[in-house]
């Protein structure tokens, strides 16, 4: 189930956690203090080739009745899409070129093109989601209110419908998240559900419009003749961006290895159990240059749950650095490629569709949620042991790795187990089997010689007769 105790699970003392958050926070202050003319030149050469690549591709789309010519401009639009999405709305709206005071580049000042307000995103992501990262019942994005991504949440007939839900919010993610941000918004200003002319519905229904609008007829009428493929190409282009966005995110949240923890562990939770529950919050997959850029960078999630408010460019020299405080203090560090981290995520959302009762694993040692209960009763290295030769921490890492081989032990002892009992009954029942068979010869050698005497005595009575 879901942690409860941080520090136990961690295999840390408060001392460790502390000097933890004090390194991270050299990181942090290190980035800030470095940050300059580099960066700066960074983000206006994305936002350039970003609305050069859209400029374009609009502008093919004139064409669009033209195969070739859809297939180009849907191309560009869709990338240019993902790059405005990921790399610039969602960084920029996290505050994360604020330093600039760039009026134009701020995250006060810069609205998205997605069907949501930034404002209303920025209030419930960046409150909600990242101060509360996978905390139940506080991260509102942990399932985003309708996929049970965790044994705690208790199981309702209605989470059998969860892997048409995972596809519907795969390719409306747009929408998905900005309901899922409308609601929260008015959950935190104290609007009830039921008022329809409120100000956050009113702030959703000029902003869904007016990308409604810009999506779907504008754009299409001013292709004129070629109207009917722009909208086709339109279309695709969100349906993409939004499956693109939909992966990343459930790439950095969802794969085994991202944490959940009780409401419990808030209780006076320091800055360095803030930064711990970070990294054990969350996963990185592996990425080259383009598809870190092309996910905004969050393919190093880890890096941006730690510090959401750096500048995303950065995040690669950041991991460097994160990783190397993973193995200072023997801490897993979540990674894989972006098909195995989101067929993890995929596993979870159709198996905890199901009742517990039919599934294999008990909620403590469920591949997709750990505790420190995970530990209870299996034999591990001294907390905190430090090898006296080479000074290794034996940690979470190590902690995790012989949990791991413990139950595998205990698997296949409990196979052998089984297979000796199969056996057993195997042999049991071949000699029942032969008793079986023992007892029904001699009950047919008793029946014969019953016969036989009985015919010795009916041909003795039949002689006397005579």
């Amino acid at each position: 189930m879901a942690i409860t105790d941080i520090q136990a699970f961690a295999h840390l003392t408060a001392a460790d956690i502390e000097t933890l958050g004090k390194e991270l926070d050299s990181i942090r202050r290190s980035v800030e203090t470095s940050r300059g003319e580099r960066d700066a030149r960074y983000i206006r050469r994305t936002i350039a080739a970003q609305r050069g690549l859209e400029v374009a591709g609009r502008a093919i789309l004139f064409g669009s009745r033209n195969r070739w010519a859809w297939l180009g401009g849907t191309a560009l639009l869709s990338v240019a899409k993902i790059i405005e999405n990921m790399e610039l709305g969602h960084n920029v709206s996290h505050g994360q070129w604020d330093w600039m005071n760039d009026p134009e580049i701020h995250s006060t000042s810069w609205e998205w093109d997605m069907t949501g307000t930034s404002a209303q995103w920025r209030r419930a992501h960046n409150y909600s989601h990242h101060t509360y990262t996978n905390v139940l019942g506080k991260d509102e994005d942990l399932g985003f209110g309708i996929l049970r991504m965790t044994r705690d949440e208790a199981w309702h007939p209605k989470h059998l419908v969860q892997p048409a839900a995972n596809l519907l919010l795969a390719a409306t993610f747009e929408w998905g998240i900005a309901l899922h941000d409308l609601s929260i918004e008015k959950q935190l200003a104290g609007v009830p559900a039921t008022q329809l002319l409120s100000e956050p519905n009113k702030d959703f229904a000029r902003k869904a419009g007016r990308q409604v609008v810009k999506d779907f007829v504008l754009y299409p009428a001013i292709t004129g003749p070629a109207w009917k493929s722009t909208l086709k190409a339109n279309t695709t282009a969100n349906l993409v961006r939004n499956l693109w966005a939909y992966a990343v995110i459930f790439c950095g949240h969802f794969p085994d290895g991202a944490e959940k923890f009780t409401v419990e562990q808030l209780d006076g939770e320091t800055q360095g159990e803030w930064y711990l529950r970070q990294m054990l919050g969350s996963a990185n997959f592996k990425a080259g240059p383009v598809m870190a850029f092309m996910s905004g960078n969050l393919c190093y999630q880890i890096e941006h749950h730690l510090f959401p408010d750096l500048p995303s460019n950065r995040y690669p020299e950041v991991a460097v650095r994160v990783r190397e405080l993973c193995d200072k203090y023997d801490l897993p560090y979540t990674t894989g490629s972006l098909g195995k981290q989101y067929l993890l995520a995929f596993r979870t959302i159709h198996k905890l569709a199901l009742p517990d009762r039919f599934l294999k694993r008990t909620a403590d040692d469920a591949p997709e949620t750990s505790s420190e209960r995970k530990f209870a009763g299996i034999t591990l290295p001294d907390a905190l042991r430090v090898d006296p030769e080479t000074g290794k921490r034996f940690g979470l890492r190590s902690a995790l790795h012989d949990a791991k081989v413990t139950l595998e032990i205990k698997a296949r002892h409990e196979k052998e187990v089984l297979r000796e009992a199969k056996v057993a009954l195997k042999a049991r029942a071949r000699q029942e089997k032969l008793a079986l068979r023992e007892a029904k010869r001699a009950l047919g050698e008793r029946a014969r010689g019953e016969r036989v005497a009985l015919r010795h005595k009916l041909a003795q009575r039949l002689g006397s007769d005579r």
